[in-house]
């Protein structure tokens, strides 16, 4: 019997995600065919070790040599083969039924401004290792059409939530954080607002020994400099138009090394989601629900930050979803939605010269 119409392109996919903390690989599966049908099937994190991890970080901040590079690309694609030998132990069935994986990842450079981007993994080795079709490199082709290369989740985010009669707005706090406003007409706008809990983490980190700042324990103790937020959300940054991509230098001025551990977290929070709130103010219509997904939906003060500035704030999984494998399935999403040559931006969400597909296919 053969397919109907509507299943034909439906399939089950695994998303492999390394967000800028640098934590793990997120993997997760789901079944989709790239536009609003989209089922779960869950995930994980495989975490890097110390060692790996600090290597990771190095890279992503400063200059290393190229062989030191090449090699770090090895490794990390290998840690990524390994997540999906665990998700495949973990799902069973589900997962070793996928032929495809959505493969974005390390960031080690994003410089939207000089149409320039690096993500470190290898997908012929990916492909050699699991055995499966792999589809990465989402955002160079978005770049070579003028766009920023970021955000990427915004038709994503549309599919999750194409049955709301009202606009929303989907606000994803990782290290950086970014922005999908959809409008009740169908219309999609977004943007990086700015920092999300990268800066947060890296205080944490420095000042207290912290892999980040775990329940605000530092933030609920500080007391926010209003002047210094004021002074960092009134540069150039904040200040463009939409669609905007920010890349690792734009921030750099955002410095709480004369405050203490505390205040610099409280200060560091209220500079995340005033930069929000500004992202907000340009767009083009009224917000209704604000969901919020990524680490930050888990930090206290941010969120109840959110909540004194906005109507409506809701963390993603009141909608039954997870803020630590959403961006997994969104590539998981992206690959399928490649495959189909489907555009993965268009110039409100990127600024790219016309609606884009993008993806490299590995066999």
């Amino acid at each position: 019997m053969s397919e109907s119409p509507q299943h034909r392109h439906r399939r089950t996919v695994i998303g492999l995600m390394s967000g800028s903390s640098a934590k793990g690989v997120d993997a997760a599966a789901i079944s989709t065919d790239g536009e609003n049908f989209v089922e779960f099937h869950k995930g994980l994190r495989h975490p890097y070790d110390d060692e790996l991890r600090s290597r990771i970080l190095e890279a992503s901040q400063h200059n290393v040599r190229l062989d030191e590079l090449l090699l770090l690309e090895n490794e990390i694609t290998l840690h990524h083969a390994e997540a999906v030998t665990v998700l495949k132990q973990q799902l069973g069935p589900i997962a070793n039924s996928a032929k495809l994986i959505g493969f974005h990842g390390h960031t080690v450079r994003h410089l939207p401004g000089d149409g320039v981007t690096m993500q470190l993994g290898n997908p012929w080795l990916l492909a050699e290792k699991t055995g499966l079709q792999v589809v990465s490199d989402f955002r160079r082709r978005d770049m070579a059409r003028g766009g920023r290369g970021a955000p990427l989740a915004s038709f994503f985010h549309q599919a999750l939530f194409h049955d709301e009669n009202h606009s929303v707005g989907v606000l994803n706090l990782g290290g950086i954080a970014n922005l999908t406003w959809l409008g009740s007409d169908g219309s999609i706008v977004a943007a990086d607002t700015g920092p999300g809990c990268g800066l947060l983490d890296e205080w944490a980190q420095e000042m207290a020994g912290l892999s980040h700042d775990i329940d605000g324990q530092l933030a609920k103790r500080g007391t926010v400099q209003h002047s210094l937020v004021d002074d960092f959300l009134s540069t150039t940054y904040f200040k463009q138009p939409l669609p905007k991509s920010a890349d690792r230098f734009e921030f750099d001025h955002i410095d709480v090394s004369g405050l203490s551990v505390e205040d610099g977290a409280a200060t560091l929070c209220a500079v995340t989601v005033g930069a929000v709130e500004a992202a907000i103010d340009m767009m083009p219509g009224p917000l209704g629900v604000l969901w919020v997904t990524g680490g930050g939906a888990q930090h206290p003060v941010i969120m109840k930050s959110l909540r004194t500035r906005f109507p409506m704030v809701r963390t993603i999984d009141q909608r039954n979803l997870s803020p630590d494998t959403l961006e997994a399935e969104c590539f998981a999403w992206l690959a399928v939605r490649s495959l189909r040559n489907f555009p993965l931006t268009i110039p409100e969400t990127t600024g790219c010269s016309k609606p884009t597909t993008g993806g490299f296919v590995t066999p």
